[in-house]
């Protein structure tokens, strides 16, 4: 009899055990779900509340809490320069002054992002030079008729001679 006792309390152990283990297993697993839907939640009230990038309105820039710093631009294909500044990651707005009579353009920028604001200018600028330098396609076409044009005269000048000698 004292045997059998000692075997059922070995088992009730050894089952309690096993229960005990169980719960702590969901209990870890629950903990776990709720510390990842809070990290989760934690972010997206950052990704809500977070800060522009790129273009973006003058009070939107003066909001971030950070000092301005701007730069005049007297080129009317500022467009382009937005390519550059999306590449480098730069927070601007532009404004067009209305005042002056070839348009100027300013574009205000953090203050913490001048290194990346001259690198995506000094780009800007080497592509625009590089593009000023190339020849036109339209202009090479039109010199290759001129040539072309020549080269029919001159092979009709030479048969109309040809055939009177």
């Amino acid at each position: 009899m004292q045997d059998e006792t000692v075997e059922r309390v070995v088992a009730l152990c050894i089952q309690g055990g096993k229960i005990s283990e169980q719960i702590l297993k969901v209990s870890i697993r629950e903990a776990l779900a709720e510390m990842e839907r809070q990290k989760e939640a934690k972010h997206r009230q950052k990704k809500g509340c977070a800060a522009y990038r790129g273009k973006q309105s003058m009070e939107k820039l003066r909001k971030q809490g950070r000092d301005l710093s701007s730069i005049e631009i007297t080129d009317g294909n500022i467009k382009s320069f937005e390519k550059y500044a999306r590449k480098y990651d730069v927070d601007y707005c532009l404004k067009k002054d209305r005042l002056s009579e070839p348009a100027h353009y300013f574009v205000f920028f953090k203050a913490a992002d001048v290194d990346a604001m001259t690198a995506a200018f000094k780009e800007y600028i080497g592509h625009q030079m590089k593009k000023e330098k190339r020849e036109s396609t339209y202009k090479k076409l039109s010199l290759a008729r001129e040539n072309t044009k020549h080269r029919e005269l001159d092979k009709t000048k030479r048969k109309s001679r040809d055939q009177s000698l």
